[in-house]
Parts: C-alpha cells; sequence; structure tokens
C-alpha cells in the first residue's frame, strides 16, 4: 500500500536536511569574495569549515584564510594531524587577526602568538604579554634604532636624501632586525624620512 505523506512533513525534512555541499561551495565563494584558485586551496587543505568558524568569530574571510590555509595547514602537517586537531579554536584565530588589526602585533609576532597558543600558553592575549611580543611604537626607542641604523648605512642614508626613498626597505629592515621584529615599520619609516627630508 503506498504512503502518501504530508506537505508539512515533506517540508519539516527538508528543512532538516543539510546544505548540499555544491551550493554551500558556491554560497561560500560569493560570501567571501574568493576566486575559484583561493577556495580549491581551501577545499583542498580541509580548512572549509574552520574558516567558516572564523568568519563566523568575526574575522575577515582573507585573514581567516590566510591563517587556515598557510600557517595552520603548514603546522598542521608537519605534525601528521588534520588541521582542527591542532589545539586552537576559529575564536582564537580571529582573535590573533584582532590583536593584528590593532596594531598590537604584526603578522610575524602573530605566528609566535599561534605558537605559543598551541603551545598550550594560555590566549592568543596571553600570550602577547607574557612573552612581551607587542609591537613597539614607543618614538623614543624606535628615534634611537633609526638613527642606529642611519648611522651604520650611510650609502643607504645618502640615496634616500638624494629621492630614493624605496632605499628606506634597507634601514627599516635593520631597525626591525635590531628590534626582533617589534617594531612599528609604519612609524620606522616616518622617522626614517623625517630624519633625512
Amino acid at each position: 500500500m503506498p504512503v502518501a505523506p504530508s506537505p508539512e512533513w515533506v517540508q519539516e525534512l527538508k528543512a532538516t536536511l543539510p546544505e548540499p555541499p555544491a551550493l554551500r561551495r558556491r554560497r561560500l565563494v560569493a560570501d567571501w569574495g574568493f576566486s575559484e584558485l583561493e577556495m580549491r586551496d581551501v577545499l583542498g587543505s580541509g580548512t572549509m569549515d574552520a574558516i567558516e568558524a572564523t568568519v563566523a568569530a568575526g574575522c575577515s574571510a582573507q585573514a581567516a584564510r590566510k591563517w587556515w590555509v598557510t600557517e595552520l595547514a603548514r603546522r598542521a602537517n608537519e605534525a601528521g594531524v588534520d588541521v582542527e586537531a591542532l589545539g586552537i579554536s576559529p575564536t582564537q584565530v580571529a582573535e590573533v587577526q584582532g590583536l593584528v588589526e590593532a596594531g598590537t602585533i604584526n603578522d610575524k609576532l602573530a605566528r609566535q602568538v599561534i605558537e605559543g597558543v598551541l603551545a598550550g600558553e594560555g590566549s592568543p592575549a596571553d600570550v602577547v604579554a607574557n612573552r612581551g611580543l607587542a609591537v613597539v611604537s614607543d618614538t623614543g626607542a624606535l628615534g634611537a634604532a633609526v638613527d642606529r641604523a642611519i648611522e651604520a648605512n650611510p650609502d643607504v642614508a645618502a640615496r634616500i636624501r638624494d629621492g630614493k626613498l624605496q632605499a628606506a626597505g634597507a634601514l627599516i629592515g635593520a631597525v626591525m632586525k635590531e628590534m626582533r621584529g617589534q617594531a612599528d615599520a609604519a612609524a620606522v619609516r616616518e622617522l626614517i624620512l623625517a630624519r633625512l627630508s
């Protein structure tokens, strides 16, 4: 005897079905603004769910993709585990990106923060505080480092004085090296140009 389900029951069942993978992928490509190549990288690294959760935690899709597809997928690969098994949550990744956007840390320091979170040192903010990883933007400390870099590189300083501003990169690099990557690069550039103008 044939069974004829009610239209309400059919609608109820449809509502409980998960989104088909192809539709989900198309929706996320549109929502996130990813190219097909970027989405292929996401799918290949197995990070789509993690990125979606990180975006839901307040991170931009491109920043979430940057951390999950590159840094975290690489670490998972090295450890021989799935990226979800690493021990860092999408909320923590969003917090790391928030610290970068606030200027508290830069991308280089963010990698150290991720390392600390993975080592069980606490939240991203705890790692920044405990390891002393905050970006230095104190103009006194930066100014002294800039002066030393200019003094150690007179030929570069002369090129900047002659209008070749792209040469400032060499002095910025010297300051960043001296300050273990914790200098605010934009502030360093401003100080260099101010001193050599």
